[in-house]
Order: C-alpha cells, then structure tokens, then sequence
C-alpha cells in the first residue's frame, strides 16, 4: 500500500511539475502582451506592436504545451485517485469544470483571433481580442486556485451519509479566505517568470548586437514588470499566505520555518540551517531572533507553536523537503528582487543596456524564476500532507485500490521519456522563434 501511494504521489508530482512550466508563462506574458498592445494603440509605433505580436508566438508555444501536458493530469484523477474524484468530485468537478468551459475556450478562441486576424479587426479589436487572452489565462488561474483552496482550507460543504462531500454554499468557494492571497501571490510570481524570460530575451539581443531597438524595449518592460512583480511577491501577498499558513496550518507553518520545539517568548526566523530529524533539531543555524513572532503577529515574543506541539501523524510526512523548498523559493525571491533592483536603477541612470556583466546575469538568470515557483507549489502541496483535503480527507483514503504500483510505475517512466521529447521540442520552437526575432527589425 505504502508503494502504491509513494508512486501514485510521484507520478502526479512529476506531471503537475513538468506541466506547470508552461502555464506560469502564458499568465504572466498575457498581462506583458496588452501592456505593449496598448502602448501601440496609444503611441502609434510599430515595434510595440511588433513586440506584442512576437511575444504572442511564444505564448501560443507555451499555451500548446501547457494543454498537452495538462490533459494527463485531469486523467490521473480517474485513475491513480479515483477514490478522492469519487468522494470530492461533487466540489472540486464545478471549478475544474468552470475552467475548461470558460477560462480554457476563452483563452484558446482570442489566442486564435489574435494570431490571425488583425488586419480583419482593426487595431482597437485586436487589443480586444489581446485582453481577453489575457483575461482566459488569469480566470483559469482563479478557478484552478479555488480547487486547490478548498483542499487547503476547505468551506461550505456538508457530508453525506455515504462519505461524500458535497457544497452547501457555492459562494463560499469563492469567497474562501485561503483563495485571493494564493491567487494573488501565484498570478504575481507568473508575471516575475514572464518578467526575467522578457528581460532575457531583450539582454540577448543586445549582447549580440542584434535586433537592437527590439533589445532595449524587452529588455526595459522585463526590468519594470520584474522589479513590480518581485517586491508584490514578496509583500503583500507572501506574507499574506505565510499567515494564512500560521493560522489554518500550523503544523506545516512550524515545518517549513524549521521550528522543532515551541519557542514561548518570541520565534526566530531561520535564514541557514538543516532539519535533523533524528535529533528534532536544525543543524548548523543561522537565525534572527524574534523576527518570527514580528512578522507573522506584529509581536516581538508572540508564541508560535513547534512541531513538538503536534502528534506525529498530524505533521507534514516530508519535513526536509518542505523546509528545503520554502527556503529555496524565499531565497530565490530575495535575489530576483535585488538583481531587478540594480536593472530598475541603472535603467534610471540610463546605463543598463551597457553594463554587459548585468545582462549576463538577466539571461542566465532565466531558470530560477521556474524553480522559485515550482518549490512554492511544493510548500504548499507538501505542507497540506497528510492530507488530499486539509483534515478532511487523508491521502491514503484517496488513492485508487485497484491500479498496482507497477502500472503506475510504468506509465511514469512513459511520461518521463514523452516529456522528455516535449520539452526538447518546445525549446527547438520557442529557440527558433527567438532567433528570427520580431517581424519587422530596424537597423
């Protein structure tokens, strides 16, 4: 059983992760999309336009990859989990429901439109077509969101007398106190991916020493978007999550800041240190008294309670990995803030499209806004164990009995080689793209 649950879990984590890749894009570059869209509209200079319409091929790549790989997914529901989809399906089916008929067909529709059809459209229509892409990508985040909010801090249900759940308030799906931070924070953290993919493209052009003009416009809207996006990540909206985290879930907020005891007078926030679970401890600590307490109460030596507070079937069943991935997803979030920092004030002083190591640094810096945001969502489905819905539904209950582990196993190794062809073809066409640039170039 124990084999079965370990190969279910990895499975689904190994296609989410490789799936969430592409849709942290799609939703960040929307928003960078209209921006440039509308500075045509009111500027009347063709490299926006021309910028808007390039940065729209590779949303259209992403967006393709994003529903391939998307689709085993919804899949696996019927498959590895089909006890949870047979309990929770009455809840979780409405939003995932709402966001193939409304968000995906939004999405996908204008996608089409704007591709295609701007000389039929005019120009105003156009942008039209460019938001409501936008607005298709951001409302398939809500709606996926109020699913994952509801198996974070689960309301308005009611259970009926065969173990199902079932809603008893619709609105409150909506309105769960869990769901505007997470969608907030999530939707941010896709504009910063977006942001540093932009910036690097533009950082690209210049160290070649092509494409010029289209250079410095990606490169100043990826500075602008990052350094915006970056700092909202970081307040409001984290520090947001964080006390709903402390609030909801504090045993996983004990195990992702690495406290092993409850510290009576004030926590310390952890900056350096490795969970010992043997000796209940962090090894090697680097950390700041109180500041803990501070940020998560406003109280210098308010309590928060320790992992020791809990029984041990109640805490998250990976506490290294969830403390590894908050820190590497706050640590990474730190950098991008100070890297972008540093873009936005020689961007000021009119100096950054010459500062070569700087741009360097933009491009080669690509990846790690992918991985701040797949360990975020690592927090946040690592935390929530040992439960499918948050001390509802253990995952254990909602595995499907029938589908072995070897099956499971097999199917794996089968996504992992597919996947392994996707992502080498994604990167041939998005490359390839790159390299022929916007349509029209100035010299």
């Amino acid at each position: 059983m124990e084999d079965m649950i370990f190969y279910d879990r990895l499975q689904f984590a190994f296609t989410i992760t490789f799936h969430y890749i592409f849709p942290q894009l799609t939703m960040g570059l929307s928003l960078i999309i209209v921006f440039l869209k509308g500075l045509y509209l009111r500027k009347k200079v063709e490299k926006y336009n021309d910028a808007a319409k390039f940065l729209m091929k590779i949303f259209a790549i992403n967006f393709t990859m994003g529903v391939i790989t998307g689709i085993p997914m919804e899949f696996q529901f019927g498959t590895n989990w089909a006890k949870f989809s047979e309990l929770t399906g009455g809840i979780i089916g409405q939003t995932l429901a709402m966001e193939g008929m409304f968000s995906f067909f939004l999405e996908s529709s204008f996608l089409a439109l704007f591709i295609f059809g701007e000389k039929l459209m005019g120009q105003k229509l156009h942008f039209l077509t460019g938001f409501l892409v936008f607005l298709g990508s951001w409302a398939s985040g809500w709606f996926i969101l109020a699913t994952n909010a509801w198996m974070q801090h689960p309301v308005g249900y009611e259970v009926l007398e065969n173990g199902k759940y079932v809603l008893e308030n619709f609105s409150a799906l909506f309105t769960n106190p869990w769901l505007l931070p997470a969608f907030l924070h999530n939707q941010l953290a896709s504009v910063v991916t977006s942001s540093f993919v932009v910036a690097s493209i533009g950082a690209f052009y210049i160290l070649r020493q092509k494409n010029i003009e289209y250079g410095k416009l990606f490169l100043k809207t990826g500075v602008i978007f990052g350094l915006i996006s970056s700092l909202l990540v970081a307040f409001p909206t984290g520090d947001w999550n964080a006390k709903n985290v402390a609030k909801y879930q504090p045993a996983s907020f004990a195990a992702m800041e690495g406290i092993f005891e409850t510290e009576e007078a004030g926590a310390e926030i952890v900056l350096i240190g490795q969970p010992n679970m043997v000796e209940k401890k962090l090894d090697n600590k680097i950390a700041v008294p109180n500041i803990l307490s501070f940020l998560t109460y406003q109280e210098w030596d308010k309590q928060i309670v320790g992992m020791d507070h809990f029984e041990e079937d109640e805490l998250p069943d990976n506490i290294p990995a969830l403390y590894y991935s908050y820190h590497i997803m706050v640590g990474l979030g730190t950098i991008f803030i100070g890297v972008m920092s540093l873009a936005g004030f020689f961007l000021w002083r009119k100096k950054l499209y010459n500062i070569k190591p700087l741009l360097w640094t933009i491009m080669f810096l690509v990846p790690f806004p992918y991985i701040a945001n797949i360990t975020g969502w690592y927090v946040a489905e690592l935390g929530r164990q040992p439960y499918l819905v948050y001390g509802l539904l253990k995952t254990a209950d909602g595995v499907s009995p029938t589908v072995s582990s070897g099956n499971t196993l097999f199917t794996l190794l089968g996504f992992v080689a597919l996947y392994m062809l996707l992502g080498l073809l994604f990167l041939v066409l998005v490359g390839k793209a790159i390299h022929q640039g916007p349509k029209h170039q100035t010299h």
